[in-house]
């Protein structure tokens, strides 16, 4: 299954990163650089598509977090969720951190937020939740030390690294410091409940095996719909209001499920999981 997974990701680096492949890549830009549409909101103390503060808005042509409307931040966590689901697939946000930090934002906020996949739906989520049962793919600005980003953590999941359950709640990435404001480029490769990787600016950062619930880091949610040990082979996509703006110039994926039949118009060869109900076909004259 190793050597599978090994050589399933080379064969996609080539066509990921640029270098000859048989198939063009159709990249789906999830944000379409003019308003929030396909998406909802979830901010905690407040219902779905409560857009409080307008914490979530569109400015100069990015899907911007600010918090110029808050007195207190009150641990208001939000997160906007594209509506819907994926299973396989490399999802990338270009983001960067500006500003200053809402007022009484946590410590450990500060220039801090993530991506979200493997989740559950905005619809499932509490009124009082702070985060979405799913794995973070956390992102940090630099602070004058060593701060890597594109790390894990876990709101009510655990994973396996190297045969093993990982039950901690955030796991560093190998990535260098990002100071400043600069754009970041952040992808992640989602194998349904096999296999997660991290990268920062192109360069792999992290790598774990089996999604699954369990854990704690998530409180407010319905108990009913934490199943231990449940793998996550497939949810939804957000991204995060920590308490710090942030700004997201591109957010985009690339399907990797769907047709895989070579007689098929839609056929793509980067697909690594079949989907042949999706296939359609010339029609004959």
């Amino acid at each position: 299954m190793k050597l599978q997974l090994s050589i399933l990701f080379t064969c996609f680096s080539l066509i990921a990163f640029g270098q000859k492949g048989p198939a063009k890549e159709e990249w789906k830009q999830l944000f379409n650089g003019k308003n929030l549409d396909g998406w909802d909101i979830k901010i905690r103390g407040n219902d779905l598509n409560d857009n409080f503060g307008n914490t979530f808005r569109v400015e100069d042509g990015k899907m911007v977090v600010r918090y110029d409307q808050y007195d207190d931040f009150k641990r208001k966590y939000g997160h906007i969720f594209y509506k819907e689901d994926f299973s396989y697939y490399r999802v990338a946000v270009e983001y960067r951190f500006v500003g200053e930090q809402a007022p009484k934002g946590e410590g450990w906020a500060w220039r801090n937020s993530g991506i979200m996949v493997q989740g559950q739906p905005a619809a499932t989520m509490g009124k009082d939740q702070d985060f979405p049962i799913s794995i973070e793919v956390q992102l940090l600005g630099g602070d004058g030390k060593k701060r890597p980003t594109c790390n894990l953590c876990t709101p009510g999941t655990n994973v396996e690294m190297n045969g093993k359950l990982v039950t901690q709640h955030c796991v560093n990435s190998t990535s260098k410091t990002f100071d400043g404001d600069q754009w970041v480029r952040a992808e992640v490769l989602v194998l349904g409940d096999s296999l997660i990787q991290h990268f920062a600016n192109g360069e792999k950062v992290l790598e774990y095996n089996k999604p699954q619930m369990g854990g704690g880091s998530v409180s407010g949610n319905d108990a009913a719909l934490m199943i231990n040990g449940k793998l996550l082979d497939h949810g939804s996509i957000s991204l995060q209001s920590e308490s710090h703006p942030v700004e997201f110039r591109k957010v985009e994926i690339l399907n990797l499920k769907g047709c895989t039949d070579p007689k098929a118009t839609n056929y793509k060869s980067y697909y690594v999981k079949s989907d042949n109900s999706a296939c359609t076909y010339k029609k004959k004259k």
